[in-house]
């Protein structure tokens, strides 16, 4: 009989596999926009809610990324964890579905038309995500949606424009994840576990700012990427992502 541990993990494989041979074109693609965004001395920034916000925060400080992605993290929409107290589960299940909310978020960042956005939602139909991506497009924006196509393409919008992210999105990357998100079953126990929503949309992530590295170097410009200060070396890195941070700051205050 096959453990719990190898269903999860070969559900899981098969599911990055998949995203492997049917998304790579998407994620160059996102890559392309990404990369020419911060060529022009530009952001591309990365947004998500809930679950979807713990991608976007790996663009960027962390080891192997680059100077020039910009996570956009508000802590009304991930610190849910608490569940009850202050900005627990509740006022995240109301914050995030309230229209107008994703509109102030951008005018804290002052977006340029020239940046990129990168969207991560599973269901892709909620208030301050769509609120993000329509306002992006209205102001010149690229935006890259990551969202669950058999997920989002059976469930109605909950915003008033009546769309869903990959129906506002220039590139859609699907992760192919199911409705559920979980998709093992435990004979005796009526709803599914094992999700793996967020492990696939951050290998997407990682695979995004990597493409974007990658272009960067064939079209001549040098990426200030991010190293590893836990190891023998820790001056020397600490000393680089010291002129990563310089980078981003450069880029932030000539708006």
């Amino acid at each position: 009989m096959t453990s719990m541990v190898d269903r999860y993990f070969n559900n899981l494989a098969e599911r990055l596999e998949k995203v492997r041979a049917t998304q790579a074109a998407a994620i160059d693609q996102a890559a392309e926009l990404c990369a020419r965004s911060i060529a022009a001395d530009k952001l591309a920034f990365t947004f998500g809610t809930g679950h979807g916000a713990l991608p976007a925060l790996e663009s960027f400080p962390r080891t192997g990324t680059i100077a020039g992605f910009r996570p956009i993290v508000e802590s009304t929409m991930i610190s849910f964890h608490r569940v009850l107290g202050d900005m627990g589960a509740r006022q995240y299940r109301f914050i995030h579905a309230v229209e107008g909310y994703g509109k102030a978020i951008l005018n804290s960042h002052q977006i340029d038309p020239q940046d990129t956005m990168v969207l991560f939602s599973h269901s892709g139909i909620n208030a301050v995500i769509l609120d993000i991506a329509l306002e992006c497009k209205e102001r010149g924006l690229k935006v890259i949606g990551v969202t669950s196509l058999p997920h989002s393409s059976v469930t109605p919008s909950r915003h008033s424009s009546g769309k869903r992210l990959f129906e506002v999105a220039d590139v859609v990357i699907d992760t192919g994840i199911p409705k559920a998100d979980a998709a093992l079953k435990i004979d005796g126990l009526e709803h599914p576990v094992g999700a793996n929503s967020t492990s696939v949309t951050i290998a997407i992530a990682h695979a995004i700012v990597a493409t974007t590295a990658e272009k960067l170097v064939q079209q001549g410009v040098k990426p200030f990427v991010m190293v590893n200060p836990n190891t023998t070396s820790k001056e020397e890195a600490n000393k680089q992502n010291d002129l990563n941070y310089e980078e981003l700051w450069r880029r932030l205050k000539s708006r």
